[in-house]
């Protein structure tokens, strides 16, 4: 009976340990009211995004993810009864928490543990604010147009450029003043896209020697180099 017991034991010893995901990047939380499904960590391989790991829910909506991390990137949470949408969250190495509503899976997230993150939530927050009056000077321009105001439409698509000036210097202030982190180049390939190469040749002079090395400080020394090429 004792040799039985024992037995027991260790199995179950042995079943934790087959459970207890490891790595570099440690991603836990809870999808609060989600009871049954199947929860996927991805992030892109080059152009394609591909499942790192995954869980098959039952009853509970708590979730432990792992990943070998080298230097911090976005991967993404995506759950299969929503598909259509996505949790984005800036990996790094350490744990990282992340707790969501099934109703509200993607707007709802909340996360922890990644100070790219937590940076790069700051930036896209001020971001929103210009998309905001962005969509304010659009209306006012259909109304303009509506009633043939030619001035009004001038001064409004002044304001318009404008507008998109100061969202280039600040999201290139914003990248210059974090150049520690990896946050910094990935908002130069994300919202400079379109700069002018001085915004994008200054994110990247700002740049420390890691995140110069990193994923998305080489993306943007290749996305620079590639663009003086052809000019």
């Amino acid at each position: 009976m004792k040799k039985i017991v024992s037995l027991i034991a260790i199995l179950s010893f042995l079943i934790s340990c087959n459970n207890t995901k490891s790595g570099s990047m440690i991603v836990k939380g809870n999808i609060d009211g989600l009871k049954k499904g199947t929860l996927y960590l991805q992030k892109f391989n080059d152009t394609i995004l591909v499942s790192i790991d995954s869980i098959q829910l039952n009853g509970k909506g708590n979730f432990t993810f792992a990943d070998e991390i080298e230097t911090p990137e976005i991967y993404y949470l995506v759950l299969d009864k929503k598909s259509d949408q996505k949790i984005l969250f800036f990996g790094e190495k350490g744990e990282i928490t992340i707790t969501s509503k099934l109703s509200k899976f993607a707007t709802s997230a909340k996360i922890t543990g990644s100070k790219n993150q937590t940076l790069l939530e700051e930036h896209n927050a001020m971001a929103q604010k210009f998309s905001g009056k962005k969509l304010d000077l659009f209306k006012e321009k259909f109304d303009a147009k509506k009633i043939g105001d030619t001035a009004l439409i001038s001064e409004i698509e002044k304001q318009e450029t404008n507008l998109i000036k100061r969202k280039y210097y600040y999201s290139t202030n914003f990248a210059v003043n974090n150049g520690d982190y990896e946050v910094a180049p990935y908002i130069a390939l994300t919202d400079l896209y379109y700069a002018n190469i001085k915004l994008l040749d200054t994110v990247n002079n700002s740049l420390s020697k890691n995140v110069k090395a990193s994923k998305y400080g080489l993306k943007l020394n290749d996305f620079i180099e590639g663009i003086k090429k052809n000019e």
